[in-house]
């Protein structure tokens, strides 16, 4: 299902004008986790009320933190389906979901939250969990 650009547009922007870089073809996929080093935090973006609500929010809260990734990259679910399904490979062993918000360091996924990690949590706990994940994962 492709939605409209229109409708889609400043949901995109939520995660682009906080410097996230739109994987629109499978070569932008490519050339984003082509030798990747360092942390990438990786978002599926989604039309759903819980991207509204909870992801996006909750990612833009989280990078507010002291330590952050190094790379930001997101792909929009019901879009670019073929830059979404050849980002979602790398999310394996996790199922496709939308939102869905991974952490890669050094090019192996180290932290994800699924859709059922994201609903029925409100956006301070979602931030909660990527800070204590940038923690972990992120700067030295």
């Amino acid at each position: 299902m492709r939605y409209s650009p229109i409708l889609v547009q400043p949901m995109r922007e939520e995660l682009t004008k906080i410097g996230f870089r739109e994987l629109l073809t499978t070569e932008d996929v490519e050339q984003a986790f082509a030798d990747q080093r360092g942390t990438m935090l990786v978002v599926i973006n989604s039309v759903c009320g819980c991207a509204a609500g909870m992801a996006r929010p909750g990612v833009r809260m989280a990078l507010e933190h002291t330590r952050v990734p190094d790379q930001l990259v997101t792909a929009f679910a019901g879009m670019e389906t073929d830059a979404v399904d050849a980002t979602r490979a790398r999310f394996a062993p996790y199922p496709p979901s939308s939102p869905q918000v991974a952490l890669f360091k050094d090019g192996t996924l180290v932290h994800m939250l699924e859709r059922k990690n994201i609903e029925g949590r409100d956006a301070n706990e979602i931030a909660g969990e990527l800070c204590d994940a940038f923690d972990r994962h992120c700067g030295p």
